[in-house]
């Protein structure tokens, strides 16, 4: 027996083991770091240990072991293996296994399509049935994420929830064919709000990863009572997700109070105020079912916030930095503003309120055009190179969630059509039956819980609303086998493998006109018939009647104005100008400046501004009145050019040469944009005074955070010419701080000079590649400035 703690993906994670021989051990052997053998030790412990076990195996020349494991004690796991394999019938046990598994499989029957269909179907089943895990020994006792141990009661504790990646499918395909399970999740994640403080993330053996974005158990837990499934306290539950959505992890109080995320505030700004807007909608349906009309109110305004990073003038989910956009913008990009992907990849993600997304873009038509865009373009990513973004149609991605239920949002523009052409285009060219046959990481079974539910034709656009978006089905016939005694049943009626195209769709006998079909429909058993041929039917889905319903009515908010200007910095003078996205509102702003006491007057046409300048405005339709929204403005001295003869990283400009020489100083969050980066290479750049001035001082303002591969330069050195062209050294800086893991930190390096000039060249040599014990080891460098200071 024995236990392994290790710390990675899961900081403090323990395993026990206890193992069982069939035969007597002859002798053994422990085997340290240190190379030492400890023969007839009985126990040790220490990194990189073996334990070496010789046998006499007699005349079948086989030795037996089993295994038992346990979350919560060497104990435990000896408990656990005594009770789950009690002899030593192999076969027996491999049978059960086999009878298990055929079980859970057989919850849904296929008929039709190609061998190589089937095996990709059942392979997708199989792979979203490998996790959660049980994670309570059989006595009940569990090790929470206080990683104190507790004992279960009423619920068997779970890990391994990814639930970035699978509230999207797989817990929806879970509240058909494992209702059961479903209520044991949300039992743990209430449990883990309790002696952890939080509801999960990314959760792994007790540990909470924070890996990823949202607070996702959210939509999970909304998604199975909006189905039905009860067995949880549902006090509790809204408790829990009001304490995650009003913490400040994560830029959540800045969301809260801004309406909106800005990247100086919290990187990934977009994508994060997307998703948690999704789940505030989520939790307002949840305080709404359960009668907590105030609590609806206010997240149900919460859930509009999306609107407050729609840029109308490039139709995309665009960046802030303070509260204006940042630029230039490149939809393309995959940068710090999103997760996993760029501004294509979260530019229809409001499934909350399509028909508000929808009318931000102009209505159906245009809405349509630009969701076709995202299939057709043939332009390429930018910015860093991204390995999750796979699959490319255009720039949706199949191979990473964000992209998911993108292919279905046609049916909300009247064009189903559309998505049954590229809904059965990924199934049948994107998931193959070959050892590559995912197009991205599965990601504990999300990846094949949409070709699941893909190839019976359906998908949950917005969990939550209890409603799936019908595309193609692949199959002749799919039955599901409910855990309430029903089965549901949907056929194809199609005269060769390409008809794909759905020409009707009857339920239970009845026309369905309906280009979505209700949860409810299938827990009450019936059939579901797609008639199919070679060619689109384009009147079919059009009539709003038809459309999937997605839409907030209630509480309409006034989206925050925004600032229309290129830059926030300016020589001279410059004109400031607002706007709304908002049709018929009025704008209000104020200046602040030091010492003056400034209201709000009505905004009627730019204003100039020639000093470092706060403007704040807020917007007004109606009675309802926006967020307030701040922006600093500041004047760049004119009393210096600089010209810069590295080259800079694409994504790490903060707009030009001239922030090198603003007079602006950086925090330790590199993402604001305001930072120039210089990738596996040095820095040189000559700054022209305009005139000889007396110089007392030269450095660089430099930043260190050693896991996103950002290293302080080796050395600085500083040199001055009359002319521009022959330049006498004065200093070098050498660093002394090492490149150990641990938080950002930003200094400034320089050297105290004094002397006469009007040319300043500073140097700065790359910090080189990354340490050892950097999971990237060996792999060049990022040297961050973001200002060359001359006083």
């Amino acid at each position: 027996k024995g236990y392994r703690r290790s710390k990675s993906w899961a900081k403090d994670q323990t395993v026990y083991f206890y193992i069982r021989f069939e035969k007597p051990i002859k002798e053994f052997l422990i085997h340290g770091a240190d190379a030492l053998d400890r023969k007839g030790m009985n126990s040790a412990t220490g990194k990189d240990l073996k334990a070496f076990f010789s046998f006499d195996p007699g005349d079948d020349k086989l030795v037996r072991a089993k295994v038992g494991i346990s979350g919560v004690s060497m104990e435990g796991a000896k408990l656990n293996l005594d009770a789950e394999i009690p002899n030593w019938d192999f076969n027996k046990l491999r049978d059960n296994a086999t009878a298990a598994w055929n079980t859970e499989l057989g919850k849904i029957g296929v008929k039709g399509g190609t061998k190589d269909q089937q095996t990709i179907f059942y392979s997708a089943l199989y792979h979203t049935m490998l996790s959660p895990n049980i994670y309570t020994d059989v006595d009940g006792r569990y090790r929470g994420t206080d990683l104190k141990v507790h004992k279960a009661e009423g619920f068997t504790n779970y890990t391994v929830f990814s639930l970035w990646d699978t509230y999207r499918a797989f817990h929806p395909l879970m509240t058909i064919i494992d209702q059961e399970r479903t209520k044991h999740w949300i039992n743990t994640f209430l449990m883990q709000h309790k002696y952890g403080g939080m509801l999960p993330v990314w959760e792994l053996s007790g540990n909470e990863t924070f890996c990823m974005i949202g607070y996702h158990s959210v939509p999970v837990i909304v998604d199975a009572y909006q189905k039905g499934i009860r067995g949880f306290d549902t006090k509790l539950a809204l408790e829990a997700m009001r304490q995650y959505a009003e913490s400040d992890r994560f830029g959540s109080g800045y969301y809260t109070e801004n309406g909106f995320l800005s990247n100086e505030k919290e990187h990934e700004s977009v994508s994060k105020t997307l998703e948690y807007a999704y789940d505030d909608w989520c939790i307002a349906q949840f305080a709404k079912w359960t009668g907590d009309t105030e609590v609806y109110k206010k997240y149900i305004e919460r859930a509009q916030f999306y609107k407050n990073l729609y840029d109308p003038l490039t139709q995309h989910m665009r960046g802030k930095v303070q509260s204006m956009w940042y630029s230039p913008f490149d939809a393309r990009e995959v940068n710090n503003f999103y997760t996993e992907g760029n501004s294509w990849h979260y530019s229809f993600t409001a499934p909350q309120d399509l028909e508000g997304l929808i009318s931000l873009m102009g209505g159906k038509v245009r809405f349509a055009a630009k969701l076709n865009q995202l299939f057709t373009t043939t332009s390429k990513l930018t910015g860093r190179d991204q390995a999750d973004v796979t699959g490319l149609i255009g720039q949706y991605a199949q191979g990473n969630e964000p992209s998911h239920h993108m292919a279905y949002l046609f049916n909300y523009a009247g064009m189903p059509w559309r998505t049954e052409e590229l809904v059965h285009k990924i199934c049948t060219e994107f998931y193959t039956n070959t050892p590559g046959g995912l197009i991205g990481n599965e990601d504990c079974g999300q990846m094949s819980a949409w070709y699941v539910l893909s190839a019976m034709g359906f998908y949950p656009v917005c969990p939550g609303d209890g409603n799936y978006v019908l595309a193609t089905p692949i199959f002749d016939e799919v039955n599901i086998q409910l855990e309430n005694g029903n089965s549901f049943t949907i056929t194809a009626e199609k005269k060769t493998a390409k008809d794909f195209y759905v020409q009707s769709v009857s339920l239970n006998g009845n026309d369905h006109p309906k280009t979505y079909l209700e949860h409810a429909s299938i827990m009450e058993g019936g059939r579901l018939h797609f008639r199919l041929g070679n060619t689109a039917n384009k009147t079919r889905g059009q009539r709003q009647s038809a459309i999937p319903p997605s839409a907030i009515t209630e509480n309409k908010i006034t989206p925050v104005p925004y600032f229309d200007m290129p830059s926030n910095k300016f020589k001279g003078q410059v004109p400031v100008k607002l706007r709304s996205i908002e049709p018929g509102a009025a704008i209000y702003y104020r200046i602040m400046r030091p010492g003056i006491r400034s209201v709000f007057v009505p905004y009627k046409q730019p204003f100039s501004i020639s000093a470092n300048t706060q403007v704040d405005a807020y917007a007004v339709k109606g009675q309802v009145q926006s967020k307030m929204v701040s922006q600093q403005f500041f004047k760049r001295p004119d009393d210096r050019i600089i010209k810069i003869f590295s080259k800079v990283h694409p994504m790490y400009t903060a707009g030009g040469p001239d922030a090198l020489i603003d007079g602006l100083t950086g925090t330790t969050n590199w993402r604001t944009g305001e930072w120039h980066s210089y990738y596996n290479s040095d820095f040189e750049a000559v700054i022209d005074l305009k005139t000889a001035r007396n110089i007392s001082h030269i450095g660089l303002h430099v930043l260190q955070d050693v896991s996103p591969w950002i290293i302080y330069p080796k050395e600085i050195i500083v040199e001055i010419s009359d002319d521009g062209k022959k330049f006498t050294e004065l200093g070098r800086i050498i660093n002394t701080v090492p490149t150990e893991e641990g938080p950002a930190e930003i200094k400034e390096m320089g050297v105290s000079v004094k002397a006469k000039t009007r040319f300043v060249r500073v140097r700065a040599v790359s910090g080189g590649i990354l340490p050892a014990w950097h999971e990237s080891a060996g792999n060049p460098s990022h040297l961050f400035i973001d200002e060359v200071i001359i006083k």
